[in-house]
C-alpha cells in the first residue's frame, strides 16, 4: 500500500474542506453584510446570530488547517509498531493512524483515517502484529501493519 499516496489523497480532502469552510464562512459574511439595513434593532440579533455562525465555522476550518499542517508530520514510512502514520489491520478493518478524517476508498479498501487522540489509537498504540487488544468489551487481533 503506498503510503505516499495515501497522504496525498488525506491532503487533498482537507484542502477542499478548507476550500468549503472559507466558501461558508465568506458567503454567510455576506449575509451579515445584507442584513446591516435602516430596519431598526429588530434585525440586531439576526446579525449576532449570523456573527456566531462565523465564529462556529471559523473554529471548524482551524481544526482542519491544524489537521494539514499535522499531516506534514505523518512519514510515509514503513512500521512495525502502531504508531503516527502506521496503517494498522485488525480483524475489524484498517486504520491509518493520522487525522480524524473518517472513512476513506483507496485501492480499493476501505481505510478509517483516525487521531493519534482517539480512544482506538490509543489503545493500540505500541502494540506490535499478532498482538490483541480491547476497547469497548471487544478484543480484536492486529492482522498486520503498515
Amino acid at each position: 500500500m503506498n503510503k505516499e499516496e495515501l497522504i496525498k489523497i488525506i491532503r487533498q480532502k482537507l484542502s477542499e474542506k478548507i476550500q468549503n469552510f472559507e466558501k461558508l464562512i465568506s458567503e454567510t459574511r455576506a449575509s451579515s453584510n445584507d442584513t446591516k439595513s435602516s430596519m431598526g434593532d429588530k434585525y440586531e440579533t439576526g446579525r449576532e446570530m449570523l456573527q456566531q455562525e462565523i465564529n462556529n465555522l471559523q473554529v471548524q476550518l482551524n481544526e482542519i488547517l491544524k489537521q494539514k499542517d499535522f499531516l506534514k508530520t505523518v512519514l510515509p514510512k514503513p512500521s512495525d509498531k502502531v504508531e503516527k502514520g502506521a496503517i494498522v489491520k485488525t480483524e475489524k478493518g484498517l486504520f491509518f493512524i493520522s487525522v480524524s478524517l473518517g472513512e476513506i476508498t483507496f485501492e480499493n479498501q476501505k481505510i478509517i483515517c483516525i487521531s493519534q487522540e482517539s480512544p482506538l489509537a490509543k489503545v493500540m498504540n505500541g502494540k506490535q502484529k499478532d498482538d490483541v487488544f480491547s476497547l469497548n468489551n471487544m478484543n480484536q487481533r492486529i492482522v498486520d501493519i503498515l
